[in-house]
């Protein structure tokens, strides 16, 4: 499974060179401290740290101390759970399958894997610190944790590629439901006129009902997309390597690399001063709006949002003209955008490597910087690129001054513009 998708140079989850691979269960003075804090590949996990009071805290209110001012009238007695953290405490019980009874080491000898091996599948998903006494397990961990250990045992996978893929979900899932829970509180602000804290309590009480629905609709994608993976794969793969050698002498810096794609930068012009004047839920509102325009596009030109790092967005494509296009819609959206500013994009035909979910190589770099080189509402290609567009008439092309560019020396930028056709259509 290909990913293409996520932030650069990603190892926040990388295993310790230290540690050994698959080992016997280690003396207790070796095992460090094990990680996780719900359940073991749950997709539904909430994002406790963006919540005013944390929603998966079920600690019995505290008596007072003599002399504390007196409380709340309507506060529920002393000893037992207010209202908001016993919905909370039912909802992690459906979400985690069960009450949690089980310490780290019964979960990790549960599975027949060592402690220090259990803590590496833990830690690829991003998953917090805990002690040995702590009762923090479900039977659904346990579960989870068996699944990724038969799949090496059985050779489909090597440990290295399940914790890669392990980290895959746990960084998707995770940047999933902190959108997911933001998308539903902003929701809630403007349709009930609730301030923002009061909209994560109710949250909690909502949830259960969007559960199901969320995470039907999350296996349905997630299908799809690995259907597409495919798709890309098996079916374009050829045809790709074949346009990848146009314009091309073969003694690129990127030749060794794998996989032959078109990438583009779009890069908003004045964002920074102008997040300056804006309040937050203004500079929400532009975000949103950035982001959604960007995917809008690049998904109808058959393209792949790699990533949105604030005003900047990434993608790919798997031809020079699907790439084109997408760049020349970009580029004319933000010009007519009434809201947004002005775009400089970027787009370079070549060979790149994907890891981690992200892409690398001489083309992404090359792309970046002839984004700086371009000008507001205009498209950039380097000469190599336009070599492979200049018989498509969908597209015109005109050579710039040579520019000299850190780390390329110097290179000939081309004004990509539209020539016959419509361009891109959205819906």
């Amino acid at each position: 499974m290909s990913a293409e998708n996520a932030g650069p140079g990603d190892n926040a989850g990388a295993v310790d060179e230290a540690e050994p691979s698959e080992l016997p269960s280690p003396p207790d003075a070796v095992v460090e401290t094990a990680t996780l804090e719900a359940a073991v590949l749950d997709t539904a996990t909430l994002d406790t740290a963006s919540v005013e009071e944390p929603v998966l805290q079920t600690t019995v209110l505290q008596t007072p101390v003599q002399g504390d001012p007196p409380g709340d009238p309507a506060a529920p007695p002393t000893g037992t759970l207010s209202a908001e953290r016993l919905a909370a405490k039912a909802l992690e019980a459906r979400l985690l399958g069960g009450e949690r009874k089980l310490r780290r080491r019964e979960v990790a000898a549960g599975a027949g894997l060592s402690l220090l091996s259990a803590r590496k599948l833990w830690r690829a998903l991003g998953f917090p610190n805990l002690g040995d006494e702590d009762v923090a397990f479900t039977e659904r961990d346990q579960a989870a944790l068996s699944t990724v250990v038969d799949l090496v045992r059985s050779g489909k996978l090597t440990e290295e590629a399940a914790i890669s893929v392990t980290r895959a979900i746990g960084q998707m899932t995770d940047r999933m439901v902190v959108w997911q829970i933001e998308a539903l509180v902003e929701d809630m602000v403007h349709r009930q006129g609730v301030p923002d804290a009061v909209a994560r309590k109710r949250l909690v009480n909502q949830l259960p009902s969007l559960v199901d629905a969320l995470e039907e609709m999350l296996v349905y994608s997630w299908r799809r997309q690995l259907n597409a993976g495919v798709q890309r794969l098996a079916v374009r793969a050829e045809a790709g390597l074949q346009a990848s050698e146009e314009g091309r002498e073969g003694d690129e810096d990127d030749a060794p690399l794998p996989l032959a794609r078109a990438v583009g930068f779009a890069d908003l012009v004045s964002y920074t001063s102008l997040s300056r004047r804006m309040n937050e839920k203004t500079l929400a509102q532009l975000v949103q709006r950035f982001e959604n325009k960007c995917a809008e596009i690049i998904s109808v030109g058959g393209g792949r949002l790699v990533k949105t790092v604030g005003d900047e967005v990434l993608y790919i494509a798997e031809t020079p003209a699907a790439g084109a296009e997408i760049s020349l819609a970009l580029s004319q959206a933000f010009t007519e955008d009434e809201i947004l500013p002005e775009a400089r994009v970027a787009m370079v035909w070549g060979r790149i490597l994907s890891r981690l979910g992200d892409i690398y190589g001489p083309t992404v770099n090359l792309a970046a910087r002839l984004t700086a080189l371009a000008d507001p509402g205009t498209v950039l290609v380097d000469s190599m690129t336009a070599a492979a567009l200049e018989h498509d008439e969908r597209f015109v092309l005109e050579p710039q001054k040579a520019e000299e560019v850190r780390g390329f020396g110097e290179i000939h930028p081309v004004l990509l513009q539209r020539g016959s056709g419509r361009g891109l259509v959205l819906d």
